[in-house]
């Protein structure tokens, strides 16, 4: 099969999903061999991003890529609509940081390129044909990759009560996917709202780029477009994710409860293998960070995995939502009844112990340490804790707010921090921590 180009330069305008910005997404013809690229033309001199997995850096109900001063939010839609109507070659060029979301879906880019007519090119498409299976687990979704002569998807999509369940086997090419996917619109749970707005997220949502659950009830401005329109819409984006490959794949994805965190997982590990059989061996590749402590705005949990030792069940922080300069910063931490403590602690009246509070604030400052001292890779180990207090007990549910203050830094390596956790706008506990950093396999 020969590769695909437009024909001819299109654009569209709109809002965007997150930032509510208005954006026109411009999609310009490529030459054979040149790949996906996306230009901020907002910015100063014009960056280009190739689109790659490597470049993930925010995964909370959108995918973020990073390369330097330059971000691109909520890609997955236009880069499905590319997917699954076979372009290989083509460059976006946006003057925000976020595609519009138009409807929702990936409908609206499908008519752009069409509109813009696909025409094949000289050069012959290149996959990458997936020669062993490659599975990811996370909490309750899971993925996997069989070797599969096509590019075939099986999904199941379900909310936490188990209310809309639904499950789609599917195999995809342009035809399949103009018709059967592309109009598949993004949705979120009503509960979910609320938290995503205080994330700063959701600016530009609405009724009429996106469906709400509520309990057994489907809010949306228009009719379902499909009976089954929730899964088809994970099956999109997990088309849009999987193209972070950098090629096209040949391979029959299986998902249960995906999300763009498990998917960029898998993808991740496509793209290791991909690169194991290109240079001949088994030997895994380490995947490049994309930023630095110092320079970042906030931290997802893959960040916080990077930045700290502590592994589950014992990491106790699942996000930096935002630095203040190099010392103060806030995090938080999700509690839920999955904890496994809360078994015995109390069986029948779970109850978050203090001490591991105490230990949410001590990673958090640990990771406020490192950034304030630019000294990302060594490891911030607790030493003592002072004028603890506990006011409020925190449950299944509670969203703990950590806010971290450095007080003082001895000799670049011994810190003193305040921390105050809160629950909603209540004092939950708060104390001082004192810590040090140490070089990797140094002794406590």
């Amino acid at each position: 099969m020969k590769q695909r180009s437009l024909l001819r330069e299109v654009s569209v305008k709109g809002p965007s999903l997150h930032t509510g910005d208005k954006t026109q997404l411009t999609l310009k013809p490529a030459p054979a061999n040149s790949g996906i690229t996306i230009r901020r033309s907002d910015l100063h001199d014009k960056p280009v991003i190739r689109p790659h997995v490597s470049q993930v850096t925010d995964l909370v109900r959108a995918t973020t890529l990073s390369s330097g001063h330059a971000k691109i939010h909520t890609v997955e839609h236009v880069l499905a609509a590319l997917h699954g109507m076979g372009i290989d070659n083509v460059e976006i060029e946006m003057n925000a940081s976020e595609p519009p979301i138009l409807d929702g879906s990936s409908k609206g880019f499908v008519n752009l390129i069409l509109e813009g007519e696909p025409v094949e090119q000289e050069a012959d498409r290149e996959y990458f044909v997936l020669d062993q299976p490659i599975s990811v687990t996370k909490g309750n979704s899971s993925i996997i990759a069989l070797p599969y002569d096509g590019f075939k998807i099986s999904c199941t999509s379900a909310d936490d009560r188990g209310i809309h369940t639904q499950h789609l086997t599917i195999d995809i090419d342009p035809d399949v996917f103009a018709t059967q996917i592309a109009a598949a619109r993004t949705f979120t749970v009503y509960e979910d709202i609320e938290e995503l707005l205080k994330l700063g997220k959701i600016k530009g949502g609405s009724l009429e780029n996106a469906i709400v659950l509520k309990d057994d009830k489907i809010m949306s401005k228009e009719p379902l477009r499909f009976d089954d329109e929730l899964v088809r819409h994970k099956i999109l984006d997990i088309i849009g994710d999987v193209l972070l490959l950098g090629k096209p794949l040949k391979a029959h994805i299986v998902a249960v409860r995906p999300g763009h965190a498990v998917n960029a997982e898998l993808t991740t590990k496509l793209a290791e293998r991909m690169e194991e059989l290109a240079k001949g061996k088994r030997k895994p590749v380490e995947k490049p960070k994309t930023a630095k402590i110092e320079e970042e705005t906030q931290l997802d949990i893959r960040r916080v995995i990077e930045t700290l030792p502590h592994r589950y069940p014992f990491i106790m922080i699942d996000r930096v939502t935002e630095f203040r300069g190099t010392d103060e910063l806030t995090a938080i931490k999700n509690v839920t009844i999955n904890e496994p403590y809360f078994q015995g602690h109390y069986p029948g009246q779970p109850i978050m112990p203090g001490v591991l509070q105490v230990e949410a604030m001590a990673q958090a400052a640990g990771i406020l340490m490192l950034r304030a001292t630019n000294l990302e890779g060594k490891t911030a180990v607790f030493m003592s804790v002072d004028k603890v207090k506990w006011r409020r007990k925190v449950i299944p549910g509670d969203q703990l707010r950590i806010d971290i203050k450095l007080i003082k830094i001895m000799r670049g390596k011994i810190g003193t921090a305040s921390a105050i956790c809160y629950v909603g706008d209540e004092v939950a506990s708060s104390g001082e921590l004192k810590f040090m950093i140490l070089d990797e396999g140094q002794d406590v």
